[in-house]
């Protein structure tokens, strides 16, 4: 399957043109191609044509981040989930996994931090959703600059997520090779 070009990030009447191939096709899209620390740069209200500009604003000046990285077994994926007010940090962490041909990337959180400068104040385990509410992205393309490439333009990835928005992340780093 041919990728996205990262000439340019997407806009969003690009967005709906790939999520519509996506659907149709599917994206061939690995857990090899998620992983580094993804900073989110724009979204969309489900329904909406326009991003809203507010949410995002207000999001990328909370420095919100979905970081990905393998788990040691079983082909999963770690997450983390982050906003930051200065030096204060709210972040979700929990565990995923890429199922079906599109594929969805599902997930759960099993615990929250707060943490202050680096150091943790708070850690609590949260409970589990039931199956039927387990909150996912349908993936809908990503793009990475090669290794030789130069930093801009940036690697990108999109999805939409269970309550229906759209999510535009830009690659901050890539994360570590996968073994």
């Amino acid at each position: 399957m041919t990728r996205p070009s990262i000439h340019q990030v997407p806009d969003g009447s690009r967005l709906l043109a790939l999520e519509r191939r996506a659907r149709q096709d599917g994206t061939g899209l690995e857990r090899a191609d998620l992983i580094g620390s993804w900073r989110l740069e724009q979204v969309w209200s489900r329904g909406r044509q326009r991003p809203a500009l507010v949410s995002a604003a207000l999001l990328r000046g909370l420095a919100a981040r979905l970081q990905l990285f393998p788990e040691a077994s079983e082909g999963g994926l770690v997450l983390i989930n982050s906003v930051c007010f200065g030096g204060l940090e709210l972040r979700f962490l929990g565990r995923g996994r890429l199922q079906g041909r599109r594929p969805l990337l599902m997930f759960g959180f099993d615990r929250v931090q707060v943490r202050l400068a680096g150091r943790v104040l708070i850690d609590r385990s949260l409970s589990p959703p039931a199956p039927r509410r387990m909150p996912f992205f349908a993936l809908i393309g990503t793009a990475r600059p090669a290794a030789s490439a130069p930093v801009e333009p940036p690697g990108w990835l999109a999805a939409r997520g269970r309550g229906g928005g759209l999510a535009l992340w830009c690659l901050e780093a890539p994360g570590p090779e996968e073994t």
